[in-house]
Order: structure tokens, then C-alpha cells, then sequence
């Protein structure tokens, strides 16, 4: 190996053994002075030790006895002692889990609990901390604290203690107190009954609006607080008409500091206000009173009014032709007028006192006007008839509308029912009863007649018609050309007497009732039915806008309806290309339908007459009459509405409609029926 490299080698391993011997001499310094600092650290924490025994020691009883939370930390935050208190409301067991009180802080409030705990160390202690914090939970409560700085022996600071208390339900409770506060100012001042409070020395503590107004101030019940009114009622008393009264009264009120309920006073305005004095104690001890002012303007004048209106009206009872009675619970009788002595026979002073249900029913077990009573005590209204005997023993027929009688406190004390006799209105009704009996069985009769009629009438035709067919057959070929036109035109004469008698009775039958052959109908198989029937010409079209419904009805009259008008709309077509269009609308409670024509059309003066039986305004062979008179006796069966529009060699028109239901006692008129919305489909 040469020279050189032996000395670069032999400098580098010099240089090593320096660095190394440098680096132990480093070590050898640091572990000398964390040996020193470790025993710093230990005789510190001895010390800490010794003077948080001596204090602990000193404390304990307080400690665990104290009802509030008590914690004691090092001066770094973290936790060294909890009592049972504080272990309930953070909710961490120290003995098990390390706490520093800066993960317990609110984030809002951070800010501030660490200025506090600068002045902590700063001044050695602090008060009255309020401040938010968090459970182990993360439940949030409100809490207070004191604190002190632990001192050691050379009054070196080694700790902090403090007392924490729970506020959380005492900030929820001021919170709703002032909100309380707020709403009741808020609602003093906005009453509309005028308040003032005053304090023992008459100075105002409260005033709103409504007494400023009253009293013409023309300042805000704000600007009024605190304002000494011991003077204010010689002040004010020009307001009234009884000035000197008005300060008299309100010097004796306040002598005798004893509550005072509606004194009335009024003003020279004509406002009549009530006044009442509430004298305000603290265990007995006299603190202010308040005034309180209605304005009972109106009432007292509806008072007055009301009296005159009982007045009024107490003659239009006693002498209106509507009976009054009023009874109470118990069905006694306490009230009548003149009119239901009159009709009832009995006098006031026979009734008086009387249970009525005794003394107009006469038969055992009749309680009809008990269970209206009962009713009345429920609240319920209602009308009802009574058959009655009257004191002459005279049966009578009454119609009764009762109601609940209630006093001012709104219970229910009985009941006043008016009373109109409607005996001879009964009487009508049950005459009418046997009437509309008598006339269903001559309808009935009538209906029979009009068939057996109807088969005599034919029996004789058919008799002419065989004799005419013999005349023609046994004397074939030697009669005249003339003769046999005349035994054509008896032939037609007879087939038209024929058709006169079918429709004739086909009328009668057509006013029978709707509900008897009842069931679902289908129009648009009906229709089809019609056209084939009617062998429809090949230049006339028919045509359904509208898909027809399903209806309940009779079927055959249904089809007797559609037959005289679609036949009627063919038979009067004048017209190289004819239409008949059939449309349909659903109109609430009913159908209506539309058959137009482009054919001879009707003059407007014939509209009505056109319905009337045997009425034809073109003579015709196979024309009697009677189709739409049968089409209008259908339709009113079905209680609906049957009209036209027409104008002459344009064509015609036919509304009617069908109710969906057959009841009585819906009222229908033609505004319903929306024409021109059939109208614009043609």
C-alpha cells in the first residue's frame, strides 16, 4: 500500500475517535442536567404533594360535604381532585380518566374563560363566572364559579380550587321570567282597559296607552314612568261632570287603601268609564296600588237599549199569533202567551206550574214532548208535530219548533218552543192522502179501461178488414177501377184507425211508472236498437257525438222516447243529404241530451202546441199526433225538462234531460242546462 494512503486513512480514524469522544463528553452533559431537573421536578412535586395533603387535609370535611361542585387543578388545567358533586355534573370519574378543564369549555365562551383564568393567576382569584360548559355527554349547562390560587408555604402558586355551582335551571327560569316580563308589558300596554301603577310614594311605575288616551296625556306611557302623580286627580278632573266628586271619591279611596269594584263615573265626552282600586301589600305591608278604567260606554247604552227591546218585544210575544210556551227541566211550565191560551183553551194560571206532557195528552204512554226535552238538554234544535186534546177535549193538530233555554252563564235552564196550529192543514193532508189514493186507483182502472178499449175498438177494425179482403176476393175482377181505389182507401182508413188507437193507448201507458220495470239501461245499444227499427233512408245519416250513458229506467220507455224523435227528425227531412246528430252532456243531477235535424224546421209560435196530444202541424198518413206528447208525458216522468229550438228550412233542435234520481224535492230550472255548450259540439 502506498505512503499516502496509510496517512489519509490513519487522519480519518483520528478525526473519528475526536467526534466520538465529543459526542460522549455532549451525553454525559445532558443526562447530568435532566438528573438535576428530575430531582427539581421531584422535590416540586413533593413539595405540591405535602402542601395539597396539608390543604386536602385541612378541607376535607368541607370537600366531601359541600353541597356544590368543588375542583381543584394544577396550574396547567389539568384536574387533581373532584368531589361527588362535581363528579355528578361533568359526569368523569378522575380516578380512572385524566381531565383538563379546557376540554369542558363552550366554544363560544372560550374567550372568556381564558381571560378569567389569566386574571385567576394575575390577581389570585375571581368571582362570579358565568359561563356555559360541557358534561362528559356534551350536554351544555350554565354554571358559576369562584376561584382561589393554592399557595405554597413560600407562597409560591402551585394549584387553583373553586366552587361550582349549577345555574342551568336558574338561567332557563330568568330567561322565562323575562320573556314573561316582556309579554305582560306588553300586554298591559296594549289592553284596552286604561292601567296605571303607582308605588307607595305616587310615582308611576307602569302607565299604557289606553289611560293616556282616557285622560287626554299627550305624552307615551312610556314617558310616564317614574313620574310623580300624587296631583294628577286635581289635574284631571275637569274631565268630568262631576268634578269635586271625582277628587273627593279618589282621596277617600286612597285614605282607606281597601280594593274598590266598579265605581262608575262619567265623563263630560258622555263616556261612562268603571273604576277599580287593588291596594298592593308585601306581607302586609301597604308597596302602591293600581287603577284600572273600563270604557263601559257602550254596554250601558245596550242596556238601555235592551230594556227597551224586552219591552218591545215582550208585547209582539204576548200577542203574536205563534203560541209561546217556556218550561224548565222538568217540563213545568213558567211562561205563555196570550196566543197559546187561545189555542190551547187552557189560561195562563191553569198552565203555570203544570207538566205539559199531563195536560195535552190525555192517552197513556204517549212522551213525545219528554223526548224533545231530552233533546233540549243536549243543545239540539228541532221541529216536531204533536196531535194534542185541547182543554175542550178536542183533538188538534200542533207544529212545534223548540229550542234550549239557557241562562248567563250559558247552562241550560228548559226550553222555549213556539207552536202553530195546523189542524186544518192535517185535515187537508189527510184528504189529499185519500184523494191521491182514489185517483191512483182511477189511473189505474183508467189504464185497464184503455186496454180493454183498445182491443173492443181493434176487434171490429179487423172484422171490416177480413169482410173487405172477402168482398175483393170472391168478386175478383168485376169491379171497377173506381171500386177498388175505394176499397183501398178503406183499406188506409182502417190501418190509420188502427195506428190511432195503439198510439192512443201506448199515451195511457206511457204515464205509468218509471220505478216499477227499473233497471240499467243502455242508451247506445237502445239507439241501435231505434235505427233498426226505423230503417233509416240511405240519404239520411245519424250521428252520436257523445258516447250515450247507462241509466237506471224502463227500458221500453227509454225506447219509445228516442223512437218519436229520431222518427220525427227522419219523417220532416226535406233535405237531399239529411242529418239527425244525437249528443249528450252530464249535468250534475242529470242527463241531457240533444237531437238535431237540418230538416223542415218549426215556426217559434208552435213550439208549445206541437206537445199537445193529437196536435200535428203536418198532415200526414203516418202522422197521429201523439209521438211527442208521449215524449214529453216520458220525460216529465223522469222529472226532467223538455224544449226546442227551430228556425224554419234550417232544421230543429230537441233539449231534454232525464234525472239521474228520481227525487222530489230537488228544485231544477232551465238556467242549469248550459244550451250553448250542446250547441257548439253541432
Amino acid at each position: 500500500m502506498r505512503q499516502e494512503k496509510i496517512d489519509i486513512l490513519e487522519r480519518s480514524l483520528k478525526r473519528e475517535k475526536a467526534a466520538r469522544k465529543s459526542a460522549e463528553k455532549i451525553s454525559e452533559d445532558k443526562s447530568r442536567d435532566l438528573h438535576f431537573l428530575s430531582d427539581e421536578l421531584k422535590a416540586t412535586n413533593a413539595k405540591l404533594e405535602n402542601l395539597l395533603h396539608e390543604k386536602s387535609s385541612q378541607l376535607k370535611g368541607v370537600f366531601e360535604n359541600i353541597i356544590d361542585a368543588f375542583v381543584v387543578i394544577d396550574l396547567t388545567g389539568h384536574v387533581i381532585k373532584f368531589n361527588d358533586a362535581a363528579t355528578l355534573l361533568f359526569g368523569y370519574d378522575i380516578d380512572v380518566e385524566a381531565l383538563n378543564l379546557s376540554s369542558l369549555i363552550y366554544s363560544e365562551d372560550i374567550d372568556y374563560a381564558y381571560a378569567s383564568f389569566a386574571d385567576l393567576k394575575t390577581k389570585g382569584f375571581f368571582n362570579n363566572y358565568k359561563a356555559r360548559v360541557y358534561t362528559k355527554s356534551k350536554q351544555v349547562k350554565w354554571v358559576h364559579i369562584n376561584a382561589s390560587i393554592i399557595y405554597d408555604k413560600d407562597k409560591n402558586p402551585i394549584a387553583a380550587q373553586g366552587i361550582v355551582r349549577d345555574i342551568t335551571a336558574q338561567i332557563s327560569l330568568n330567561e322565562e321570567l323575562k320573556a314573561s316580563e316582556s309579554r305582560l308589558s306588553a300586554l298591559v300596554v296594549n289592553l284596552d282597559i286604561a292601567v296605571l301603577l303607582e308605588d307607595e310614594n305616587s310615582n308611576i311605575i307602569l302607565a299604557n296607552s289606553k289611560f293616556c288616551e282616557i285622560f287626554n296625556i299627550p305624552v307615551s306611557s312610556g314617558f310616564l314612568k317614574g313620574q310623580d302623580c300624587s296631583n294628577a286627580a286635581e289635574e284631571s278632573k275637569n274631565l268630568f261632570l262631576n268634578p269635586d266628586g271625582f277628587t273627593s271619591r279618589i282621596s277617600e279611596i286612597l285614605q282607606n287603601k281597601k280594593q274598590v269594584i266598579g265605581d262608575e263615573l262619567t265623563m263630560k265626552n258622555g263616556m261612562i268609564l268603571e273604576r277599580d282600586f287593588t291596594p298592593i301589600l308585601e306581607e302586609n305591608e301597604y308597596k302602591g296600588h293600581l287603577w284600572t278604567y273600563r270604557n263601559i260606554t257602550l254596554s250601558r247604552r245596550y242596556s238601555k237599549s235592551l230594556e227597551a227591546q224586552k219591552v218591545k218585544y215582550g208585547n209582539i210575544i204576548a200577542n203574536m199569533n205563534l203560541g209561546l210556551v217556556e218550561v224548565n227541566n222538568d217540563d213545568e211550565i213558567l211562561f205563555t202567551n196570550q196566543s197559546f191560551t187561545d189555542m190551547s183553551g187552557y189560561s195562563e194560571e191553569e198552565l203555570l206550574g203544570k207538566k205539559a206532557n199531563t195536560v195535552f195528552f190525555k192517552e197513556k204512554g204517549e212522551n213525545t214532548i219528554l223526548q224533545q226535552n231530552k233533546k233540549r238538554l243536549t243543545g239540539a234544535s228541532g221541529s216536531y208535530e204533536l196531535k194534542i186534546r185541547n182543554k175542550n177535549n178536542e183533538s188538534k193538530y200542533w207544529l212545534v219548533s223548540g229550542a234550549p233555554s239557557y241562562n248567563l252563564l250559558g247552562d241550560i235552564v228548559g226550553s222555549i218552543g213556539i207552536h202553530l196550529d195546523i189542524t186544518a192543514l192535517k185535515n187537508l193532508e189527510l184528504q189529499k192522502e185519500s184523494i191521491l189514493k182514489e185517483l191512483e186507483s182511477s189511473n189505474n182502472q183508467l189504464h185497464e179501461y184503455a186496454h180493454i178499449v183498445s182491443h173492443d175498438l181493434k176487434s171490429p177494425l179487423r172484422s171490416i178488414d177480413a169482410l173487405v179482403s172477402w168482398i175483393k176476393a170472391d168478386n175478383k175482377g168485376k169491379f171497377d177501377k173506381i171500386t177498388l181505389e175505394n176499397f183501398d182507401l178503406i183499406d188506409t182508413t182502417l190501418q190509420t184507425m188502427e195506428k190511432l188507437i195503439s198510439n192512443v193507448l201506448e199515451y195511457s201507458s206511457a204515464g205509468s211508472d218509471a220505478k216499477k220495470n227499473e233497471e240499467d239501461v243502455d242508451l247506445n245499444k237502445t239507439l241501435s236498437n231505434v235505427k233498426n227499427i226505423l230503417l233509416v233512408p240511405t240519404n239520411i245519416t245519424i250521428k252520436v257525438l257523445n258516447k250515450l250513458p247507462i241509466i237506471k229506467g224502463d227500458k221500453t220507455k227509454f225506447q219509445q222516447l228516442f223512437q218519436n224523435l229520431v222518427s220525427n227528425a227522419i219523417k220532416f227531412c226535406d233535405k237531399e243529404k239529411g242529418l239527425v246528430e244525437i249528443n249528450y252532456v252530464d249535468n250534475n243531477t242529470f242527463h241531457q241530451f240533444a237531437i238535431r235535424d237540418n230538416g223542415i224546421g218549426i215556426e217559434k209560435k208552435y213550439h208549445d202546441k206541437i206537445f199537445q196530444i193529437f196536435h200535428s202541424l203536418n198532415k200526414r198518413e203516418d202522422s197521429t199526433g201523439i209521438g211527442l206528447s208521449i215524449v214529453k208525458k216520458i220525460i216529465d216522468l223522469h222529472e226532467g225538462d223538455l224544449w226546442l229550438e227551430s228556425e224554419p228550412k234550417v232544421g230543429t233542435t230537441f233539449y231534454f234531460t232525464i234525472r239521474k234520481s228520481l227525487m222530489k224535492n230537488v228544485q231544477f230550472t232551465r238556467n242549469n242546462l248550459g244550451t250553448s255548450k250542446i250547441k257548439r259540439s253541432f
